[in-house]
């Protein structure tokens, strides 16, 4: 799908930037720019200052790193784990593998199991959803957004204690029935434990999506 020094799909880099683009709307961070060949992110929190995002595997990645010398700045690629770190100087690893997913399938109905119950809030421009337990805990909850041609599922979380009762697939097909446009097209970056509840709601892994960062040194 991608060389490995050579220029980015540029059906991913669109797909990618739009789910930037809707990610940073739902999370009230400012928008992606431009920077170094990708896109950059100021995120601002303690643990990540900003982050830049590449649709491939190109040599500017490396010239970025280079120029890097506090921990917890990000660089983030759609490409293999092993792609990225050829790219990155001494002192970088990887973070924990993540998948960048898309999703064409119609939805079944939202079905909850008897006790639990949908909420349906707006924050951040985007949709929350979260499902309650009879005893008025939170379950699970999660975020859709829908933006310049994407629709994105955004920290789907659900709560160890009611896992395996198919409050995940509840919560999916009920932030999917949120979706106002037919073409827009579904997305999400899913963690190695996610992918799994993913693929078996009919979800693609269109990229795997790589992140590395300085290692913090610890006493």
């Amino acid at each position: 799908m991608m060389e490995k020094q050579g220029n980015a799909c540029p059906a991913d880099a669109e797909l990618l930037a739009g789910w930037l683009a809707a990610r940073s709307i739902a999370r009230g961070l400012p928008p992606p720019v431009p920077k170094h060949g990708g896109m950059r992110v100021d995120t601002g929190l303690p643990n990540e200052i900003r982050r830049y995002v590449f649709a491939g595997p190109v040599r500017e990645i490396r010239n970025l790193a280079l120029s890097i010398s506090a921990p917890h700045i990000f660089i983030k690629m759609c490409g293999s784990g092993e792609q990225l770190l050829a790219l990155m100087p001494p002192g970088w690893r990887l973070q924990p593998a993540s998948y960048l997913m898309t999703h064409s399938c119609a939805w079944d109905a939202p079905i909850l199991p008897t006790g639990y119950r949908f909420e349906v809030l707006s924050e951040q421009a985007a949709t929350l959803v979260r499902i309650v337990a009879s005893d008025g805990s939170l379950a699970a909850s999660g975020y859709a957004l829908e933006y310049g041609g994407v629709f994105i599922f955004d920290r789907i979380v659900t709560e160890p204690a009611h896992r395996r009762r198919g409050l995940g697939k509840a919560l999916m097909a009920a932030l999917g029935s949120t979706q106002q446009s037919s073409t827009a097209r579904r997305v999400l970056v899913a963690t190695e434990d996610g992918r799994a509840l993913y693929s078996s709601l009919g979800w693609l892994v269109h990229s795997p999506y790589s992140s590395a960062s300085i290692a913090v040194c610890c006493d």
